[in-house]
């Protein structure tokens, strides 16, 4: 049972007598993204990465693959000079292009990105038990290569943050079209915010060539979703952008699981009304 209590200047929030702890800090964090999506659902996204800073504090992560929206949110944090921590996750695998134009990014922007690497010793047990290339035998051992490589890194870079800022959007795929500006994501208990949620790739696009933001060459090449190097390929006329990443798998929805939970599913909140209940 839940009892209505007023919280602030006309304000009602829901709050159970006596919350377990993580119960609490789940309804907490749930009501903070409330806030911030009808705080900031209609700002520009320079905004709404300012707005996390004003609201949020504490230690903030941006994970950064050097994506066309990656590139974008990374020239929206450098250049309003937010104090948020720019990371990404060197799997072992990724282009020559991407580590270009890693180098290229710190040097336009005098930025420092942190990089998380895969543990080696679970590198090498899963070589040692799938073959160098095992992740194209089975969905399920190449979910396990991105876990290795992907999903324990981000743990360690996002542990002791209170958000995580993405460069999703919602136009990516079907599987992303029910994202929101801010999110909870309960596997993790912080908030995700994906500032450009509602951009199209041609206005991400626009904005980078209109500001001078430094672009991965690949892009020019068809390759739109860019990911390790032997599990992505250039789309053809016509495919979706994510055609090319694990074009040899049959799923609909194709995730490496920094975005899913373990049910494979993206990570969504509940209204802050129902985390309680």
């Amino acid at each position: 049972m839940v009892r209505r209590v007023a919280r602030g200047e006309g304000a009602a929030k829901w709050l159970p007598p006596n919350p377990p702890a993580q119960s609490k800090h789940m309804f907490e964090l749930q009501e903070q993204a409330e806030n911030l999506n009808a705080a900031f659902g209609t700002s520009d996204a320079a905004e709404r990465l300012a707005g996390l800073v004003r609201n949020v504090g504490r230690r903030l992560v941006f994970t950064t693959s050097f994506g066309l929206e990656d590139q974008v949110v990374t020239h929206l944090i450098a250049t309003q000079d937010l104090p948020i921590e720019i990371v990404t996750l060197d799997t072992g695998r990724l282009f020559g292009e991407v580590h270009a134009l890693w180098a290229e990014t710190e040097v336009r922007y005098g930025i420092t990105i942190t990089p998380f690497y895969p543990r080696h010793d679970a590198v090498e047990a899963f070589v040692r038990g799938h073959g160098i290339n095992g992740f194209y035998n089975s969905i399920e051992a190449r979910k396990a290569c991105c876990n290795v490589r992907k999903v324990e890194p981000l743990g360690r870079a996002l542990a002791g943050a209170a958000a995580w800022i993405t460069g999703l959007r919602a136009d990516q795929s079907a599987a992303r079209g029910g994202v929101a500006l801010a999110e909870v994501d309960s596997e993790r208990g912080l908030i995700k915010l994906n500032p450009l949620l509602d951009w199209s790739r041609d206005q991400a696009l626009a904005f980078a060539r209109e500001h001078d933001v430094p672009l991965n060459p690949l892009h020019e090449k068809g390759f739109l979703s860019i990911g390790c190097q032997p599990c992505t390929r250039a789309i053809q006329p016509g495919e979706p952008e994510r055609a090319g990443r694990w074009w040899w798998e049959e799923e609909a929805a194709k995730e490496c699981g920094l975005h899913v939970g373990p049910d494979g599913r993206l990570v969504r909140s509940k209204p802050a009304a129902e985390v309680l209940a």
